[in-house]
């Protein structure tokens, strides 16, 4: 995979830009469902986590923040691959207590072999029209200027 130098630096993966976000189905521990593929017309930055990966769960009350800070102009979702489903990630949403983020599971693991990243976490950016812009593979501090600069090329 290639990366962007520059002022972001190696962080920001450009190496599958324009790749479409994979239409997916997610669903909540409550039964609601999300296809990934219709959440075009609002850039998302789409997360992969799971309760058993320290860099994930340092990371979501980080992106909480984000998803906060840019509201309606830019869709946070997290996607749980942990196995055990909602049994796992419902009792850890009620702890985390966030305000912004829903508890999105994929436990078939279908999306991480959709974005051919075997590693947790990752996290892409997709623009309002789905297309991927970067990633970031591996744990990152998503409260930094960088990702501001960076979530600016989709966000006015």
């Amino acid at each position: 995979m290639s990366a962007e130098k520059g002022d972001l630096g190696e962080t920001f993966d450009r190496g599958r830009a324009g790749d479409l976000m994979p239409a997916i189905e997610v669903t909540a521990p409550d039964g609601k469902r999300l296809n990934l593929g219709a959440t075009q017309g609002t850039p998302v930055l789409l997360n992969l986590w799971a309760t058993w990966c320290a860099p994930c769960v340092k990371e979501m009350p980080q992106l909480d923040a984000l998803a906060a800070e840019y509201g309606d102009s830019l869709r946070v979702v997290t996607v749980s691959q942990d196995m055990g489903g909602a049994d796992k990630v419902a009792p850890f949403f009620e702890r985390m207590a966030f305000d912004h983020l829903e508890p999105w599971m994929e436990p078939d693991l279908e999306l991480g072999f959709a974005l051919e990243s075997q590693s947790l976490p990752t996290t892409v950016l997709y623009d309002a029209s789905g297309r991927e812009v970067w990633r970031v593979v591996g744990e990152h501090d998503w409260s930094g200027a960088d990702v501001r600069e960076a979530i600016a090329e989709v966000v006015g």
